[in-house]
C-alpha cells in the first residue's frame, strides 16, 4: 500500500485563513480537538487511524456547499463522514483536510405514501428512516447490517441481507442533492421511476464514495410491508452443499427475501457471543415476504430444496422476536468473530461472482484460509453471489497481515476471473484500489480518472480513494 504513505507524505497544514473562517461560519460545530479528530479518523476497517485536520458539523445542505467552497478555494481535502462503519478505509483523511460531518442532516423531508418514495438528508439512518414510516405501512429494505446513513449507503453503493429481492442502493435511489467540489448544488434526478433525460448523474454519484461531491440528500424508493413474514434456518454438511441449495434456489425463481450464509466458524462465533445454541455447521437463514400462502409456498419449495442437499433441522421463526433475534446474531457476526482471537483486528474483505461460480469461489478461499492457518470466517448474501472473508491478525504482526492480505489478493483474482468482481458492496475506499486495473482494464480506469478529474480538477473531495490521478 505504498500510496497511503506517498499521499499521507504529501500532506499539507490548513492555511490559517481556512480555520478561522470555517470557525465563524461554523461556531462551535467546528472542532480541532484531538479526541474529535480521532473520531472522525478511524472507520471499521483494519487500518490504522488517519486524522482530519478539523471536523465539522453541517445542518444543510447551504452549509456543505459553503464549507466546500472554501476548501476549493484553499485546495483543501474535503472528507464526508456519515456514520463511521465503513469496512474498506473509506473516511480517512490520508491528506488531512476538513471531515464534514452529515449526522446532523437527518431529517426526513417528504414521505410520499402514494407513489412509495420519501426524500432524507443524508444523515438520517436506515433505522430511523424505517421507524419513521412504519406507520405508513410501508419501509426502506436496504439493509448493510450496521445503522449506516442513507447518505453513505448511497455513497458507497451498499446493499446487504435484502439485495437478493429489493437490490442494492443502485437500484433504490432516484435522485440525489449534491454539493460539488467546488461548492455548487445539483440536482441529478426525480421521483419520477425512470427518465431518458440526459447523462445519469445519478448513478456517477451513486457509489462514488465521496470523491465527485458530497450527497446531502436523498430520494429513495419505499415499499408496502408484506402482509407476512417467515424466516428459516437450516444446517449443512458442507458448504458445497448449502450453496448448491442456494443456486438451485434463485434458479428455480423462488422470490426469497434474504439468503444468509454461515460457515461453521461464523456459526461458532455467534453461538458464543449471542447465546446461541446452533449446530456449528455450516447454515443458512432464509426470510420470505409476501402473503400468508406465498410465504408458505416459498417456504415449502426451498425446505425440499434444502432436503435434496442433506440439509439438517429446518426450523421456523415465524415470531417477529424470534426472526429479530437470528438476524440480530447475523448481523453481529463481525463482533463476534473477534472474540475468537482477543486483541485481533479483522481484515474484513467481500467479492462477487455469477451465482453458478459460487461454490467453486467459496470453496477455493476457504481452503486457502485454511492452508495459511488463519481465524477466520466466510459469509456471505449468498442469493447474489456476494460473500465476506473475515481474517483476524495481530495488528503488530507483519507477517500474519501479509498472510491474511496474500489470501485477499487471491480471492479477488479468482473472482474477476470468473467474471465477477472485487467488491460486491465493501466499495473500493483504500482497500480494493489496486484489484481495479485487473478488473476493469487501463482504459477504463484512465476513463474514470478523465470523469474524476472533470468533477473534482482540483482533486480535494476524499482524495486517495478508489483511483489515483
Amino acid at each position: 500500500m505504498n500510496h497511503i504513505t506517498d499521499l499521507a507524505a504529501l500532506k499539507k497544514a490548513l492555511p490559517e485563513t481556512l480555520l478561522a473562517s470555517l470557525k465563524t461560519l461554523f461556531g462551535e460545530r467546528f472542532s480541532t480537538t484531538q479526541a474529535m479528530r480521532e473520531q472522525h479518523g478511524r472507520d471499521e476497517s483494519s487500518y490504522d487511524p488517519m486524522l482530519p485536520d478539523a471536523v465539522v458539523f453541517a445542518e444543510s445542505t447551504e452549509e456543505v456547499a459553503a464549507l466546500v467552497k472554501l476548501c476549493n478555494e484553499h485546495q483543501a481535502p474535503v472528507i464526508p463522514f456519515g456514520s463511521g462503519t465503513s469496512l474498506e478505509g473509506h473516511v480517512l483523511a490520508l491528506k488531512g483536510g476538513i471531515s464534514v460531518d452529515l449526522s446532523r442532516m437527518n431529517r426526513l423531508l417528504a414521505i410520499h405514501a402514494e407513489d412509495l418514495t420519501a426524500t432524507v438528508q443524508a444523515g438520517v439512518t436506515r433505522k430511523q428512516l424505517n421507524h419513521e414510516i412504519k406507520d405508513s405501512g410501508l419501509f426502506f429494505p436496504i439493509d448493510p447490517g450496521a445503522d449506516a446513513s442513507i447518505g453513505g449507503m448511497a455513497a458507497t453503493r451498499a446493499s446487504g441481507t435484502n439485495a437478493v429481492r429489493y437490490g442494492s442502493m443502485r437500484e433504490n435511489t432516484l435522485a440525489l442533492t449534491v454539493v460539488t467540489a467546488d461548492g455548487r448544488i445539483i440536482k441529478t434526478g426525480t421521483r419520477a421511476r425512470k427518465s431518458a433525460a440526459g447523462y445519469d448523474l445519478t448513478r456517477i454519484f451513486v457509489g462514488s464514495e465521496g470523491t465527485l461531491g458530497v450527497i446531502t440528500e436523498i430520494t429513495v424508493k419505499l415499499y408496502p410491508q408484506p402482509e407476512a413474514i417467515s424466516a428459516a434456518v437450516c444446517s449443512f454438511e458442507n458448504i458445497a452443499d448449502a450453496v448448491n441449495a442456494v443456486i438451485q434456489t434463485i434458479q428455480l425463481g423462488v422470490p426469497i427475501a434474504r439468503v444468509e450464509l454461515l460457515d461453521e466458524n461464523g456459526v461458532r462465533a455467534i453461538n458464543a457471543h449471542s447465546k446461541l445454541a446452533l449446530p456449528e455447521q455450516p447454515l443458512l437463514l432464509f426470510e420470505f415476504h409476501g402473503s400468508e400462502n406465498g410465504v408458505k409456498e416459498q417456504a415449502e419449495i426451498v425446505q425440499e430444496l434444502a432436503a435434496d442437499h442433506h440439509a439438517t433441522g429446518f426450523e421456523w421463526a415465524t415470531r417477529p422476536e424470534d426472526r429479530s433475534r437470528l438476524w440480530a446474531a447475523r448481523h453481529n457476526a463481525y463482533f463476534a468473530l473477534l472474540q475468537l482471537r482477543p486483541g485481533s483486528r479483522a481484515i474484513s474483505t467481500d467479492c462477487c461472482v455469477p451465482i453458478s461460480r459460487l461454490a467453486e469461489c467459496i470453496l477455493d478461499t476457504k481452503a486457502d484460509c485454511e492452508a495459511n492457518g488463519l481465524v477466520y470466517s466466510i459469509i456471505g448474501h449468498v442469493g447474489d453471489g456476494n460473500f465476506h472473508t473475515q481474517m483476524l491478525v495481530d495488528p503488530g504482526n507483519v507477517a500474519d497481515i501479509a498472510r491474511a492480505e496474500g489470501v485477499n489478493a487471491r480471492m479477488v483474482s479468482r473472482a474477476i476471473a470468473m467474471d465477477g468482481t472485487c467488491t460486491g458492496e465493501h466499495g473500493v475506499g483504500l482497500h480494493k484500489m489496486d484489484f481495479l486495473i485487473e478488473e476493469h482494464g487501463v482504459e477504463a480506469i484512465a476513463t474514470m480518472r478523465a470523469l474524476k478529474h472533470a468533477f473534482d480538477p482540483k482533486n480535494i473531495m476524499n482524495p486517495g480513494k478508489i483511483i489515483l490521478w
